[in-house]
């Protein structure tokens, strides 16, 4: 596979010094972006798998983390966000056809990882979205010597008396062509472009609040809004199915805010009371971005995450 140069964005809240970032093509055509942050000496590389909405560039402050604990990252951005191709005529709409395509993303993310000769262990970093494609991928042999998660998306929260309705619509809006509109309640501008910091349901920390809001008034063309109901469908399915599937042995970890309000709690208490060499940890007072909370929050869960995956290289 061959990499071309990609835009990479360092003008607002950037990561390490040295980033690149790459076009690479997955085996079904679609053009996406990896982006990594080299690290002299580093003793293994973390594959970070963002969530919905998101883009590299805002994971730059933790590649910056875990170059402070010598790791190097390669991140991506999704097929439908970022700067990746949109499969969308609108491409505010957040869109995929199929949960498994993004595999097709993994794969083409792992090839990338080893032409740029990034440092071997892989370990991987996943959230919420990414956090449900990543546990596909250590499902199917994701060779990383360790994983974590932050507010994994195992189960899509919908509020009890909606869920009968939602699974109907989700299903029903694609046969009769709807399938690319967007469900009841959902908005077409990104999250942080419409939503005050008061009560938002990302993160305590208003400074990590306005690097988003930053981000995306510098870039618009990162922006994306709400997930098309195929979207929704394919969600529902997915984890629906990874529910009914054992986990990897190997050793994992999930961090969980307390005040967690976008993806559904029960599914991740269950996946990790039965993951062998895995754990929960409840990060007090987090919303469901604990990567985007405050330094003295995140720092603790950064070390704990630095020495799980450095733990494997050493034993």
């Amino acid at each position: 596979m061959e990499l071309s140069p990609a835009p990479f964005f360092t003008d607002v809240y950037p990561g390490p010094e040295g980033g690149q970032a790459h076009w690479a093509q997955t085996s079904d055509g679609k053009r996406i972006r990896v982006g990594h942050w080299p690290l002299s000496g580093a003793k293994g590389t973390v594959l970070l798998f963002p969530g919905r909405t998101e883009y590299i560039e805002k994971y730059g402050v933790i590649a910056q983390d875990l170059a402070d604990r010598g790791l190097a990252t390669i991140a991506i951005d999704w097929r439908g966000q970022g700067l990746a191709e949109r499969l969308c005529d609108d491409p505010r709409i957040g869109h995929v056809d199929a949960f498994s395509d993004y595999q097709k993303d993994v794969s083409a993310m792992l090839r990338a990882a080893r032409e740029l000769a990034l440092p071997r262990p892989y370990f991987l970093l996943a959230h919420s979205m990414g956090g449900c494609i990543g546990l596909r991928a250590v499902m199917e042999g994701l060779p990383v010597k360790a994983a974590a998660f932050t507010g994994p998306m195992w189960g899509v929260f919908i509020a009890p008396h909606l869920r009968a309705v939602a699974g109907m619509m989700a299903r029903v809006m694609p046969a009769i062509g709807k399938g690319l509109s967007l469900p009841p309640g959902t908005k077409i501008d990104p999250y942080v472009t419409v939503q005050p910091f008061e009560d938002n349901m990302l993160t305590t920390d208003s400074e990590m609040y306005d690097m988003m809001r930053d981000q995306l008034a510098a870039h618009p063309e990162l922006a994306l809004g709400a997930p098309s109901f195929i979207w929704l469908r394919e969600a529902l399915t997915e984890t629906q199915h990874l529910a009914g599937r054992s986990a990897p042995n190997l050793p994992a970890v999930s961090w969980l805010g307390s005040n967690e309000r976008i993806v559904e709690t029960s599914r991740i208490h269950q996946r990790m009371e039965t993951w062998k060499g895995g754990r929960l940890e409840i990060v007090e007072g987090g919303e469901h971005e604990v990567l985007m909370e405050s330094r003295a929050m995140r720092t603790p869960i950064m070390d704990d995450m630095a020495k799980l995956f450095l733990d494997t290289v050493t034993s």
